[in-house]
Parts: structure tokens; C-alpha cells; sequence
């Protein structure tokens, strides 16, 4: 059947059909057919509904389309010129609006907004807006939020961005923090850092977020809460039920989510109750089809299952008693009386024809049982239980045998051993000798697993009331209480017994760092473990950042002796960052390190460490250049690191001083326009700190600069070699100081700024330059260098390359074998008008696969060339010209065939 907002649905009426369960309405009219549907199924076990679905009708298109289904962009001047958004400039994609942090020159132009939808795949315009900075642009002012992100609710696994943006002038940093708490380990920001985004967001993502804008001339800070809500789910939903006629029902159903949900019942389909369902006395009337339904604002879930209510006579055809019932002398049975009745019945007991009553040794449990405690030979024979309720009766009889009580006779004993040793803990039992006999060992309540302990346990399988456990090369992981267990099916017997394991001492625990100073720090712990041999001394261990190596440190007293727990590390280096540990021994060895202490750093102290390898000269020009090997990190000891260098002519008295504040760099450059070339300086370099001054270095003795070359090269010249190639050749200098030569070349048109470089050797007189263009005019002068700088150029020579050599590929025409020899023809080359003329070919003969061959010239179209004996030979062709040689045209030929 099917329910418009709750009224049944005259389905014989023409405008409606159903199909199966589907129901079909024609010509539907707003008026009619809009509401809240339900489908409702029936059979003779009950009535379920279905979930409600609306029924909506069109009206006019919206204005405006949800924020989440509009994408906003922003256009400069024309389509499609989008602006590039970076730390200056933003886009909220919660309002559209357009951010700039400050106006540049720039930014001059007309904006328009682009708004795009995916869902309708459509996107407008808006009128181009004009922006124009003003002159007080380079105005400074503090940061200043606009973009701020609201409160935020969301469903757990939903993905939230949160959007914050500020306005300052110089551009304002934007940092992200969750208020006391870490930042979600799936939040990404993006954008510059005005966005951040939280992926499958969970609960405990929920909180108070904080956006903090800041430049050097202030700073803005904004906060908002995110929420995080959820959708009901099942934590535990009703099944299908069988309960006993009279019986009471608890029917738990739970949900989670956030609001809470509310829970409400159906019972065939009709409203039945609200939160949780208890029924007392049930009758056939409560039967039927139930419906648990969970829901808060954001949704709603069903849970179906069907209450059937059952009634029978007792009878045991499915859980008839044992037939043969076994019991330890002295022990205790339980007899089980199991039949299926409903109502539930009543019980009661007979042995033979003795009806059974509760006692001392008997007891008849409420579910039927019956009980038998002290069992002795008397209590043998049979047993029958009764089950009786108002719809009838019945009996189930089983014998009860008496057999031996099982005991252990030899007792696992304590043990003490020491680690690496084998142990052995004994156990001997007695049985009934018409039972099977097994012995179960536990350590500390866990039963051993022989078959994955196999390296450690072992258990003596010979014997069959022997149980006897072998524990090798004991490990201190193997002391505690042992347990034995000798068991029959109707019986067992346990024992249990010590294991002590004497081994080196467990880790120290509760290192604490204090009294740190410069060079020391004083160390405190708590004993660990002794394992039952007296600590005898204590090692503590330290490691910096430098080094994953953890070494021996020293301390005062030198010997830390196994009852002290307490001690001062000495010899440390000022203002590094150290982690300690401890070990303990004992006179059986060395025990596991205890957990490393906090990261702490020492005290800083001024450097006593010089630099080394001071040296240096040589540079440009009115140059001194010094140089020195950087302090390594570990004799920084302390904040604001850097060098002091100090240098003078030889022989002065006064020296002159500069400092280097970065601590990686080694070397230092002084300029001065007054410094003579070649001249010899002293200079020596110290190390400084927060903390004061260390020691200078030995005095170095080096030379300044020596100034560039004066000579300019003479004799040069210049000759073409081919369209792409020229050499340049020239005569040395005198000035002995030289290293090498500079050659500079650049094209008529173009400007001399944008001249290539050759540099040679003081051994070369000449050199090749390659790679020029054709037919073109090339400027060329050469001048030397040496450290200080380059010399002036020689005088310009112009010069113009080569036309280009022929484009057009030799087209071979023929390949005739005539006896031992291939005669080759091809056309004649024609050049073209801007390109070199043709004054001959070059023919190449070589294997195929191979670049080296024979190289013939020759001014014909034709050439001769052996067949070859072995393989195939490739002949390429090329015209040659002043220009260089062309395009090549090649053809295969061997000993049988040609291939082209």
C-alpha cells in the first residue's frame, strides 16, 4: 500500500497504478500529488513502512545557487586573462570578492568577476570595474583581517575549508593554529596560506581555530569555532527475536551521531513507543513486525526485525540428556537439563525412584541443572529430570559413573637460575586408568604455547603421567609462577611453583637533567631492576645532534657505584644539545639502557677554539681576499656566532678589524680603490660569540691583488673557415701575470652587450669559434685576464661568414655493378641564391652501422667504388662548398643487391 502524507491511497482510482511495488502517477498535479510518501508492505507476519520521500514540483529557477556549486575567478583587462593569485592577492570562494594586501602599479587595469558552476556547467561575467592606485601606495600600514572565516558546522567526514585573508602593507604572514590543542593531522593550508582545508574531519577536529596576520608594523588575530556534527548510525540495531510466551523482551536499539538521535518504535507500521523498548509478560498479541528508527537533523535510519512469541509442551528430542554421565571421586558434577519448552517449565530430580530435594551435596539450579558436590560411589546410577508446564510434560534419564580423582603427586619445586641456563620444573599425577591423562603449563595465568616456544620450552612426552617442563637458555622474560594442570575430560589437578631468573640488571627509569651549566649538568634517576644480583656500577651515555652515536661521557665521581643514583656529567661542550642515558651492571653483565632524557643544551662560553688554515690572496683588483676554515657546530659555544678577521700591511702597527656574522662562511673580501697590487698583508681570524671573544688564529702573511693586464694582444687576426665557423689567432703579451686570453665575438646587429666569450689558456695562440650564422657580419676582439680582472681588447676586426652551404640532397640517379666495382650518378647540386656555390662532392664509403669509412672527393656526378666482400656498405653523398658541405643522400649496396 502506499501513504500520502499518512492517508491511504485509492489506488483503483484511473490516474493511479502500481507496478510490483512501484507506484506510477499520471498527469500529477502540485495540488493533488505533493507531500510526503511512504510505501507500507504486509503479509501474515506483520506490516513494515518504508522511509518517507517527498514529492516536490518545479517553480522559476533560483536567483542565486548554493556557495559550495559556484567557483570564482577574477578577469584583467579581457577573457581569458585570469589574475594569478598569490601572497598579495586572493579570491574568497565564500563571497566572490576580490583581495588585494596592497596596490602596486601593477594592478592598474579593469577587473571583471568570473562565476562558473559545474553542476549547470554555465558561467557569466560582471561588469569590468575600474581599479586605479593611488600615489600613496608605498604608505606602510599593520595587518588587517577582511577575510574572516564564521563559525562552522560540518559532518564528520566531511572535508571544511576555512578562509582568512589580511590587508597590510609590507604583504602580512598568515599562520594557523586550533586553540590548546594540535592542528588536525589531515589540515592542509594552501593558497599563500589564507586557506585551510580539513579533510575527513572527526570529532576530535572540533574546536576553536585561530588565524593570526602579521607584519613588522602589527598584527591582527580572528577566531571561530568549527562543529562537528553527524548522521545517526547503528551502534547496536534489533534482529529478529524468538521469546517464550510470558517471557519479557529488552530489545536494545542504539544509535550514534551528533545531535543525539532520538529513538522511536513502529510496530506494523503503526506509531508504537518512543526510547528504549521493554515489554514484561509477553502474549501472542505482542507478535508482529517492529520498526527502530533513529534520527536528528541531519537524517534518519530504520532497523527492522520480526517478535515471534513461541508456546510448546517440554521435550527433549533435541537436547536429550547424556546417556552416560562421569564424575571424579570427590569432585563436584553437574548434570544438565536442557529441554525446549514454553512457557519455561518447572523442574524437579529423581535418582532411581528417589525423588531428589536440595541438600547439602545436592542442589537443582533454577535453568534445571542439578548439582552434586564431595562425589562418593553411593551417588552412582539414574538420574532423571522432569519438565512440566501448563502445556505438558516430559523426562530425559541419564547414569551417572563415579571415576578415580585426578592428583598431582610430585609438585613443580621453585627454581633459581641465571639467565642462559636451563631449568627443569617437575609434575607427576595420578588418573582414573580409563581416562586420557594431558598436562597443561601456564606462566603467570598464560598457557604456553609449546609449538611457538619450541626454542625455549620443552615438555616430556615419554611418560604418560609425567608432565615434566624443560626451560632452555632461560631468558629473564621467562621468571615468574608456573603453573602445572593435569586434566581428564571429567577432572584436573593443578600445581604451581617459582621461577627465578638471575640476569643483569633491567634499565634505570626517571632520568631527570638538572643544574645545567656551561660544561656540566647534573644527572638524577631511580634504580630499575636488580634481577636478583646486586647493581654494582652505573655508565651514563650522552649524544648530541651531530652524531646518532651514542658514547661513554665522563662524570664526577668518575665511578658511579650501583647505590648512587645521582651523578654530574663533565667535559661537555658549552651550548650543545645533548640527551644522556644510563646503563646498569651487575656481576652478570650490562644491562638495557634506560629511556634517553630530554633534549637539553648546555650553557654557552666564549670560543676557545682559533680557525684554522688562514690564508688567502689573490681576487680582482684593489682586492685582499682572506680566507679561513669555518668552526665546525660543536665549537660554536654559544648564540650569535661569527669572526672576527684583523689584517695590516707587513710592518704596520695598527690593525684593522671586520666582522663576519654568518659562522658558515670562511672567507672575506676588503675592497679599497688606494690598495697597492701585490702587496704582502699579515692577517689573523677569531672566533666570537653571545659570550665573549676566543683566541686569534697564527698570523698568516699574504698578498693583495694583482692588477688586471694593461697589454692588449697584437697580430690578430681572423679567417673564415666555413658558413658556421671562423679561427682567430693573436700574439701573447708580455705581462707574465697573465692566465689566459678572452675572445668576444657579436653578430653587426646586434649590440655588444650581448657579446659571446671564448676564454683559452696562457698556452693557446688560437682558437676555433663555431656555431655562427651564415652570410652574417661578426665583430671580433680578443683581450687577456688574469685574477684581478681582463685587460683592454685588441682592435675590432669585422668580418662576414660564409653563405650557407647547399640545401638541395644529391638525388642518386643510379647504382650500376659493372664486374668487382659500383658506379654511383647523382644530379648536380644547384645553389640557391643566398647559399654557397657548389665546387664539389664528398663521398663517403663505409659498413653499415660504423661512422668511419673512405672518403672520396671529386668534381663529377659519378664515382666508382669496390662491391663489397662481406655486408652491407652505405655511400653517402654531399656537395661540398666554401660554405661547408650540405645534405647528405645516402644508398646501400653489397655484394648481391642494392637497397636505396
Amino acid at each position: 500500500r502506499w501513504k500520502l502524507n499518512n492517508w491511504d491511497i485509492d489506488l483503483t482510482k484511473d490516474r493511479y497504478s502500481m507496478v510490483g511495488g512501484r507506484l506510477v502517477i499520471n498527469n500529477p498535479e502540485k495540488s493533488r500529488d505533493a507531500g510526503k510518501y511512504v510505501c507500507v508492505v504486509s503479509n501474515i507476519f506483520g506490516t513494515v513502512r518504508s522511509s518517507e520521500a517527498t514529492l516536490n514540483f518545479g517553480c522559476k529557477l533560483l536567483k542565486y545557487f548554493p556557495p559550495d556549486d559556484l567557483s570564482y575567478r577574477w578577469l584583467l583587462n579581457e577573457f581569458p586573462i585570469f589574475i594569478a593569485l598569490d601572497k598579495r592577492r586572493f579570491v574568497s570562494q565564500t563571497n566572490g570578492n576580490l583581495y588585494i594586501a596592497n596596490v602596486e602599479a601593477s594592478d592598474k587595469g579593469n577587473y571583471s568577476c568570473f562565476v562558473s558552476s559545474p553542476s549547470i556547467t554555465k558561467s557569466v561575467f560582471s561588469k569590468f570595474i575600474p581599479l586605479i592606485p593611488q600615489s600613496d601606495r608605498a604608505k606602510v600600514y599593520p595587518a588587517d583581517i577582511k577575510v574572516k572565516f564564521k563559525d562552522t558546522y560540518a559532518l564528520l567526514g566531511q572535508n571544511v575549508t576555512l578562509e582568512c585573508f589580511a590587508l597590510g602593507n609590507p604583504v602580512p604572514e598568515l599562520r594557523w593554529s586550533k586553540y590548546l590543542e594540535p592542528m588536525p593531522a589531515t589540515a592542509e593550508i594552501s593558497m599563500s596560506g589564507a586557506v585551510l582545508k580539513i579533510f575527513n574531519i572527526q570529532y576530535e577536529d572540533e574546536g576553536l581555530y585561530e588565524c593570526e596576520a602579521e607584519n613588522y608594523k602589527g598584527k591582527d588575530k580572528h577566531q571561530a569555532r568549527v562543529y562537528v556534527q553527524a548522521s545517526p548510525e547503528w551502534v547496536e540495531h534489533i534482529n529478529d527475536t524468538e521469546k517464550d510466551i510470558g517471557s519479557d523482551l529488552y530489545w536494545p536499539c542504539v544509535a550514534t551521531g551528533k545531535p543525539i538521535p532520538t529513538i522511536r518504535w513502529l510496530k506494523n507500521g503503526a506509531s508504537f513507543r518512543k526510547g528504549e523498548l521493554r515489554m514484561q509478560g509477553l502474549t501472542f498479541d505482542d507478535a508482529g513486525m517492529y520498526q527502530c528508527i533513529a534520527e536528528n537533523t541531519h537524517g534518519i535510519i530504520y532497523a527492522n526485525a520480526e517478535l515471534k512469541i513461541v508456546a510448546s509442551p517440554p521435550t527433549f528430542e533435541l537436547n536429550p540428556m547424556k546417556k552416560k554421565i562421569l564424575a571424579a571421586k570427590g569432585g563436584r558434577v553437574i548434570i544438565e537439563c536442557k529441554p525446549k519448552a514454553a512457557p519455561k517449565p518447572k523442574f524437579s530430580w529423581s535418582k532411581g525412584t528417589e525423588l531428589l530435594v536440595n541438600g547439602s551435596r545436592i542442589r537443582i539450579w533454577d535453568d534445571g541443572s542439578l548439582e552434586i558436590i564431595n562425589i562418593t560411589k553411593l551417588d552412582e546410577g539414574r538420574y532423571t529430570c522432569f519438565a512440566e508446564n501448563n502445556r505438558g510434560k516430559a523426562n530425559s534419564t541419564g547414569v551417572l559413573e563415579m571415576t578415580e580423582a585426578t592428583r598431582i603427586t610430585l609438585a613443580p619445586l621453585n627454581v633459581d637460575v641465571t639467565v642462559g641456563e636451563n631449568a627443569t620444573m617437575q609434575c607427576i599425577a595420578s588418573h582414573d586408568p580409563t581416562l586420557d591423562l594431558t598436562f597443561i603449563w601456564s606462566l603467570n595465568g598464560f598457557v604456553i604455547d609449546f609449538e611457538k616456544e619450541h626454542e625455549h620450552y620443552e615438555r616430556n612426552v615419554m611418560i604418560k603421567s609425567n608432565g615434566e617442563l624443560l626451560i632452555k637458555n632461560v631468558q629473564l622474560r621467562h621468571a615468574g609462577r608456573y603453573t602445572c594442570t593435569a586434566q581428564t575430560i571429567v577432572d584436573n589437578s593443578s600445581a604451581s611453583a617459582d621461577l627465578v631468573v638471575r640476569g643483569p640488571p633491567g634499565p634505570p627509569g626517571g632520568i631527570r637533567v638538572e643544574e645545567i651549566r656551561d660544561t656540566a649538568v647534573a644527572l638524577t634517576w631511580s634504580r630499575g631492576t636488580d634481577n636478583h644480583s646486586p647493581i654494582s656500577k652505573y655508565t651514563i651515555q650522552s649524544k648530541t645532534f651531530l652524531s646518532e652515536e651514542w658514547k661513554d661521557a665522563k662524570t664526577d665521581p668518575s665511578d658511579i657505584e650501583g647505590n648512587m643514583e645521582s651523578a654530574t656529567v663533565i667535559d661537555l661542550i658549552p651550548w650543545m644539545e645533548y640527551e644522556f642515558r644510563i646503563i646498569a651492571t651487575n656481576t652478570l653483565g650490562t644491562g638495557e639502557p634506560s629511556m634517553p632524557s630530554q633534549r637539553i643544551r648546555t650553557e654557552g662560553a666564549p670560543p676557545n677554539v682559533a680557525p684554522s688554515d688562514v690564508g688567502g690572496g689573490g681576487g680582482s683588483n684593489r682586492e685582499l681576499t682572506i680566507t679561513w676554515m669555518p668552526l665546525s657546530r660543536e665549537y660554536h659555544y654559544g648564540n650569535n656566532f661569527g669572526y672576527i678577521v684583523a689584517f695590516k700591511p707587513f710592518g704596520d702597527k695598527e690593525w684593522r678589524r671586520v666582522t663576519v656574522t654568518n659562522p658558515e662562511i670562511g672567507r672575506y673580501v676588503h675592497k679599497d680603490e688606494s690598495m697597492p697590487p701585490s702587496t704582502q698583508y699579515q692577517v689573523k681570524v677569531k672566533a666570537f660569540n653571545n659570550k665573549g671573544d676566543g683566541p686569534f688564529s697564527l698570523t698568516a702573511v699574504i698578498y693583495s691583488a694583482q692588477d688586471a693586464p694593461t697589454e692588449i694582444p697584437t697580430d690578430v687576426s681572423v679567417k673564415v673557415l666555413s658558413s658556421s665557423e671562423m679561427s682567430v689567432s693573436w700574439h701573447h703579451v708580455t705581462d707574465k701575470s697573465v692566465e689566459g686570453y678572452q675572445i668576444r665575438y657579436w653578430a653587426a646587429h646586434d649590440k655588444e652587450a650581448a657579446a659571446q666569450r671564448v676564454q683559452v689558456s696562457n698556452q693557446e695562440y688560437s682558437t676555433k669559434l663555431e656555431n655562427l650564422k651564415p652570410n652574417t657580419r661578426y665583430h671580433v676582439d680578443v683581450s687577456a685576464f688574469n685574477s684581478a680582472g681582463y685587460g683592454p681588447p685588441s682592435r675590432t676586426i669585422d668580418i662576414i661568414t660564409r653563405k650557407a652551404p647547399p640545401s638541395q640532397r644529391p638525388r642518386i640517379i643510379s647504382s650500376v655493378r659493372s664486374g668487382s666495382r659500383y658506379i654511383i650518378t647523382w644530379d648536380h647540386v644547384k645553389a640557391m641564391s643566398n647559399e654557397s656555390a657548389v665546387e664539389g662532392y664528398k663521398v663517403l664509403y663505409r659498413p653499415d652501422g660504423q661512422h668511419e669509412g673512405k672518403l672520396f672527393s671529386t668534381g663529377k656526378h659519378t664515382i666508382e667504388v669496390p662491391v663489397p666482400s662481406d655486408g652491407e656498405y652505405v655511400v653517402e653523398v654531399r656537395a661540398h662548398s666554401e660554405g661547408g658541405d650540405g645534405e647528405v643522400a645516402q644508398i646501400k649496396i653489397s655484394g648481391e643487391q642494392i637497397t636505396s
